[in-house]
């Protein structure tokens, strides 16, 4: 693997976008899910209107990707509470997870193309989507999921099975 480049959907790589988007939200903290749906939103800032071009390719089915990836982000996120770069706290609605102080260092001591690309998406996410209540996030990444689908669904044509 090639200095700097870190593995797609390692818990590395999800823990280092997870920090990335707290520490931009911060001293803001998300629960798990809103990680999930922001983690999703950065890299796929393309489907949203006016939002900058997506760092990842705009693959078919992408948008199942928020089935799948909990466990991930889950585990990138705890590696980044082992490392002292984000505290969970406990609330009555469940755990918040918060940057603390060394993820701004720590980050700045990444100096990859990729990171400062997701740290300019992160900032838009946060700005453009901070206010949005949960219930708004679900149906908007349910209508791209929507449309994502009914897009790459292919046509039934007569005489065919």
């Amino acid at each position: 693997m090639p200095d700097g480049v870190l593995t797609f959907n390692s818990p590395i790589e999800t823990g280092v976008r997870a920090l990335i988007l707290l520490a931009e939200a911060y001293p803001q903290g998300f629960d798990l899910q809103r990680i999930l749906e922001y983690d999703y939103m950065m890299v796929h800032t393309g489907d949203f209107e006016n939002g900058p071009p997506s760092i990842h390719p705009a693959l078919p089915l992408r948008s199942g990707e928020l089935l799948v990836r909990r466990e991930l982000i889950d585990r990138g996120v705890m590696l980044m509470v082992s490392r002292a770069l984000v505290t969970r706290q406990a609330t009555e609605q469940g755990f918040i997870f918060r940057a603390l102080d060394d993820a701004g260092p720590f980050l700045d001591s990444l100096t990859a193309e990729y990171i400062n690309d997701l740290r300019n998406r992160a900032a838009w996410v946060v700005e453009r989507f901070g206010a949005t209540s949960d219930h708004d996030i679900r149906v908007l990444l349910s209508q791209i999921y929507d449309q994502w689908s009914r897009e790459f669904q292919i046509p039934e044509q007569p005489g065919l099975f």
